[in-house]
């Protein structure tokens, strides 16, 4: 794991966070800038820094189905949520370890922008 990564550091321990679930495989907690009333952040503990360099589709596939966990437990799951993975810096991407975010409880517009 990258020293400077600011998610390994959330891995760690290093840094605190508003964790709502976990496993071996990876780690759920809360956006400290929420865009949604439920805005969580579910991350590989592996190191991945973006969706390009993923190989394993089991980290991947642990990474949604934590998401989808996640929005049960929010109580979003039948209303409806979304999930996004945001990869490199033109969508959005500003930490570069892979996660996902699990958004809810307000209406989402499509297309997003």
């Amino acid at each position: 794991m990258p020293e400077s990564c600011l998610f390994c550091r959330i891995v760690r321990g290093e840094i605190p966070a508003s964790i709502v679930m976990q496993d071996e495989h990876c780690l759920a907690f809360r956006d400290i800038n929420p865009q949604a009333p439920v805005h969580v952040l579910v991350i590989p503990r592996e190191h991945v820094p973006t969706l390009n360099e993923a190989s394993e589709p089991e980290i991947l596939g642990r990474i949604l189905l934590m998401a989808a966990a996640v929005a049960k437990e929010a109580g979003v799951a039948e209303a409806g949520y979304r999930t996004v993975i945001n990869t490199n810096g033109a969508a959005g991407q500003t930490v570069f370890h892979v996660h996902a975010h699990v958004l809810g409880q307000r209406h989402l517009a499509w297309p997003p922008g």
